[in-house]
């Protein structure tokens, strides 16, 4: 009965379909006997079907992989045209950067320039104040002689007027009278010697005023030359405060505390030049204005030298310079394709061609290098102040474990090992053991670089 019916829907089938496509018969001719194939309309229906999707899905297929390769070209050049504004931003960052720096320096032997002037004017103006005060010293005494020579003349006069009279009254004996011509004879040297001592006395007096001339005159330089110093100070501290603001700001970013990170540079401190020194009183007294802003700038610029360090030994870098990449993957949790639940993707990926060269972003000793479950071969850089830098699915490793190696160096080529759907690099930043965003470093680098 089944069969029956079945029978009968394929001969329905077959008669529709006659008026559309007649039945067809293939003949096969061989040397004894002639065979042929019945093609029934259904199963030329069917094989047209198949054919037309094959065609359909052909088309699609092509459509799907030019659009993908004009999806990579147009992504490649945009790479590229960020790549040149990135190199031509950091040009132009590098060259301010040298350019504040020298005008630090310049500033800084304007400085102590200044300040030896400034000892030198102070040591004029000690001896110079010193020189009036002996003048008026000298002056005093002059003039207190002077008032009491002047004194005993008056008394000397008065004493021979007396002695004129007693004689003029009294007709005096030659004794009396040679007396009184020594009396006058006295008066008169005393008289030479007070008119010399008056000379002196002016003398004196012109060279105290021309004293109190040069020193109003060393006290005006003095005050220019402060003006001059405010100046060059108040330059060098807004060249100080300009250049700080962004690296404190980089390394807040990167999620480091900077005062943390100084104290770890300071520590573990070995170059060449160590933290420039601050001005000490040599005479126990308290520091000068002056002195104290030029310590102040002292340590603003220990301080430069010391981010300086600390971002060459930091992985503020991409481990993919050459730029020939495309980011395929965030940092963050996302869905698990094998499961309902999510999973957080620790790093970033970067897409591109098999065997591209993988840089090491920062100083550091290499702790593995080898294969690891999930990230097929991988290689892991231990750095200072508790970073760590791992580098997923290369194609091969360049590295050992215990060797040191700088930024920039080769440790691998891009690749497709372990768990991975294709050529990519899986690049990850932990601080003290925890994984941070690693765009984070490279934001933050090239805003400041």
């Amino acid at each position: 009965m089944e069969n029956r019916v079945l029978t009968r829907l394929a001969y329905r089938i077959n008669a529709t379909l006659d008026r559309y496509l007649p039945e067809q018969r293939l003949f096969l001719k061989s040397d004894t006997a002639t065979r042929f194939i019945r093609l029934r309309p259904a199963t030329q229906a069917i094989a047209l079907a198949g054919g037309g999707l094959l065609v359909a899905w052909t088309f699609i297929a092509t459509s799907i992989l030019l659009m993908d390769s004009i999806s990579a070209g147009s992504d490649r050049d945009q790479s590229l045209r960020q790549q040149a504004l990135f190199e031509e931003r950091l040009t132009t960052l590098s060259n301010d950067r040298d350019r504040r720096a020298e005008e630090a320096v310049n500033a800084q032997d304007r400085f102590n320039l200044a300040l030896a002037e400034v000892s030198d004017m102070q040591a004029r103006l000690l001896a110079s104040e010193d020189r009036r005060k002996e003048l008026e010293t000298g002056i005093d005494v002059i003039q207190n002689t002077l008032r009491r020579t002047i004194k005993e003349r008056d008394e000397a006069r008065a004493a021979a007027d007396k002695a004129r009279t007693a004689l003029a009254s009294a007709g005096g004996t030659h004794t009396e009278a040679g007396r009184a011509r020594d009396a006058l004879a006295t008066l008169d040297i005393m008289a030479g010697a007070l008119g010399n001592t008056a000379k002196e006395r002016d003398e004196m007096a012109r060279v105290a005023e021309a004293a109190r001339d040069e020193t109003a005159a060393i006290t005006r330089s003095k005050e220019e030359l402060e003006l001059r110093n405010d100046a060059i100070f108040a330059r060098l501290e807004e060249a100080v405060t300009v250049s700080m603001g962004p690296l404190d700001k980089m390394f807040r970013a990167a999620g480091m505390s900077p005062d943390d990170l100084l104290k770890q540079v300071k520590r573990g401190y070995s170059g060449q030049g160590g933290p420039l020194m601050p001005f000490v009183s040599t005479k126990g007294t308290t520091l000068s204005p002056d002195e104290q802003r030029a310590n102040a700038i002292l340590q603003g610029l220990d301080r430069m030298n010391l981010y300086r360090l600390a971002a060459v030994k930091s992985p503020f870098a991409n481990p993919i310079p050459s730029g020939n990449y495309r980011f395929t993957s965030g940092f963050g949790y996302r869905r698990d394709p094998k499961g309902a639940g999510t999973r957080m993707h620790a790093g970033l990926d970067f897409a591109g061609s098999y065997g591209t060269a993988i840089r090491a972003t920062a100083d550091g000793v290499v702790v593995h290098a080898g294969w690891s479950n999930g990230y097929g071969r991988m290689v892991k850089i231990r750095h200072d102040f508790g970073l760590e830098t791992l580098y997923g699915h290369m194609s091969q490793i360049r590295v050992s474990v215990g060797q040191r190696v700088s930024r920039g160096d080769r440790i691998g080529d891009m690749g497709n090992s372990g768990r991975s759907t294709g050529t990519h690099l899986h690049y990850e930043v932990h601080v003290g053991g925890r994984p941070v965003n690693p765009m984070t470093f490279i934001k933050a680098a090239s805003d400041v670089f």
